[in-house]
């Protein structure tokens, strides 16, 4: 094309209040009973095609699990083959566009979202998630807006970057995209990472296989659709539901297999590098392996810490979508004397937490996602209750008779190393340990040494001294490092997104830096004037 278009820098999309009588709340609750009051039918899409393997599974609401809002095909081994054989095909026409095409349909994408598909998105992640409504809006709008308007603009700078060249000769960088396809992978906590990680390596010119999380297809369906309707071609994105396990077996072994775009348990993400590298010999080229696995949060506090600002960040921070994000705060060390002013209101407003149907706008909670997660933080709770060395200071209870729902509970332990202090649980549940004030640094370094993990962390204190302290001790601690702000809520383009040890790749969503994985530079000389004898002068 004859021009180099200009993308401006994108600023981050407003979060909408639905505050009573307002435009999108009207809109939005119009949404929730029109898709609570259906039952529909999910396909696989595969080359712009809708399968229907009749291999069904259901999709539910998990604060009223008899609830049924979908079935939805499971793909099997023929449809795997098929989605392959679409990602290769589609991949040839869709390099014949121009970045300026693509950019296009993503910036279009978010366009609708931002409008008419705001409502479908939002109701479709409370209903089939249980988030409330504001957890929703910042994820299933906001966030996958942000993405697709901040990765079409990391795009455009990547292409801007190119080398030097001197006299007599062009050097330029062909950033191209990966020989093969890319297998996405999401998870049930993020319709925003379910929209991302297929949609990324697509922008840069990859074409992608999508698995989405059995517990979140009811969502990923209608964030599929929002691209057919964006112009995304077919094949580019294909939409294939089913078993984890069954699915990754057959990609894993596919000799085309250029990438993988993971969120999720760290255990599988370990699984599918440990193929990868059994297989390592079959792929033609090396599979990029860009992952975001788990986290255990902490919360560190410095005597100096605001005790007000302190309670609200332990509240948010660890039960906010029911502590359902790999970011959510889940351990906490507090100095006895802070310990001491901040108890007895932190478990009086924890207690007061409003939890039930994410329709009812007044909830401040609701379920967890199914029926293992429930029992799995259950077992948690429960091993506190009967240990020596913990205490359930507020919550505990769990009932699952109509929704699998978890009351926010805070343990107190006098063991640092317990379980519920290392060990992620991806649910509702605050364990804090109270250390002398006197031992700061000290057990700054145990809080450092405790977990496997290190995705996201804060520092709560007024002293800049201690923040300092802190920040250096807990350097390796958390990929995205807060003071005096509870570790979850990154923003994309302000803070980018990952962390290292056990918990990923530190790839960083929401920068050029994970784009960059999705492409293989290819560097281009050109002489003008190349030399017409081998002789050097120095030879005469």
């Amino acid at each position: 094309m004859n021009g180099f278009p200009f993308i401006e820098k994108p600023e981050n999309e407003a979060i909408l209040s639905y505050l009573k009588g307002s435009k999108e709340r009207k809109e939005l609750e119009e949404k929730l009973e029109e898709l609570s009051g259906k039952v529909i039918d999910i396909p696989a899409i595969i080359g712009g095609r809708e399968i229907r393997t009749g291999n069904t599974a259901n999709c539910v609401m998990p604060h009223d699990h008899s609830h049924i809002l979908a079935k939805y095909h499971k793909v099997g081994e023929k449809e795997i083959k098929e989605a392959i054989a679409c990602a290769l095909e589609a991949k040839k026409t869709w390099n014949e566009l121009t970045w300026v095409d693509r950019a296009s349909i993503f910036k279009k994408a978010a366009d609708l979202l931002s409008t008419s598909w705001r409502s479908t998105l939002n109701a479709s992640t409370m209903l089939g998630q249980s988030k409330t409504v504001f957890q929703a809006e910042i994820d299933s709008a906001c966030e996958i807006i942000d993405f697709w308007r901040f990765n079409t603009y990391y795009m455009s700078e990547i292409y801007k970057n190119q080398p030097d060249s001197s006299r007599g000769v062009w050097n330029t960088l062909e950033y191209r995209p990966l020989e093969g396809f890319v297998f996405a992978v999401t998870p049930f906590n993020f319709t925003s990472i379910g929209g991302n990680l297929p949609t990324s390596p697509a922008i840069m010119g990859n074409t992608v296989l999508w698995k989405p999380a059995s517990t979140a297809v009811y969502s990923s369906y209608f964030m599929m659709k929002l691209l057919q309707e964006a112009g995304l071609p077919d094949g580019v994105i294909n939409f294939i539901p089913g078993r984890g396990s069954e699915v990754g077996k057959l990609i894993l072994n596919d000799p085309d297999l250029a990438g993988i775009h993971f969120t999720g348990s760290t255990a599988v993400f370990q699984n599918m590098w440990r193929t990868i590298g059994t297989n390592i010999e079959k792929y033609k080229s090396y599979p990029r392996i860009v992952g975001e696995t788990g986290g255990k949060d902490f919360i560190f506090v410095h005597e100096s810490v605001d005790r007000e600002v302190l309670k609200t960040a332990i509240i948010r921070g660890a039960f906010e979508f029911q502590g359902q994000k790999c970011s959510a705060a889940s351990r906490s060390y507090i100095p006895q004397n802070v310990w001491g002013e901040i108890k007895d209101d932190l478990i009086e407003q924890t207690k007061g937490i409003k939890m039930g149907n994410p329709s009812d706008f007044t909830n401040f909670m609701a379920a967890v996602i199914d029926k293992n997660s429930f029992d799995t933080i259950k077992s948690y709770i429960d091993y506190a209750k009967s240990s020596d060395d913990a205490e359930i200071l507020c919550g505990g209870n769990c009932d699952s008779s109509k929704g699998y729902f978890i009351e926010p509970t805070i343990i107190l332990t006098t063991n640092p190393k317990f379980k519920t202090m290392q060990e992620e649980i991806f649910g509702p549940v605050m364990t804090i340990f109270i250390y002398d004030q006197g031992k700061y640094e000290e057990t700054l370094n145990l809080c450092n040494e405790t977990s496997p993990y290190a995705l996201t962390g804060s520092i709560f204190g007024k002293d800049r001294f201690a923040i300092r302290k802190a920040m250096d001790i807990l350097r390796d601690a958390a990929g995205n490092f807060y003071i005096n702000d509870k570790p979850t809520g990154a923003v994309v383009g302000q803070q980018p997104f990952g962390g290292a040890r056990a918990s990923g790749t530190n790839d960083k969503a929401g920068s050029s830096v994970n784009l960059l994985r999705w492409v293989s530079m290819r560097s281009i000389k050109e002489n003008f004037i190349p030399p017409k004898c081998y002789k050097y002068p120095y030879m005469e």
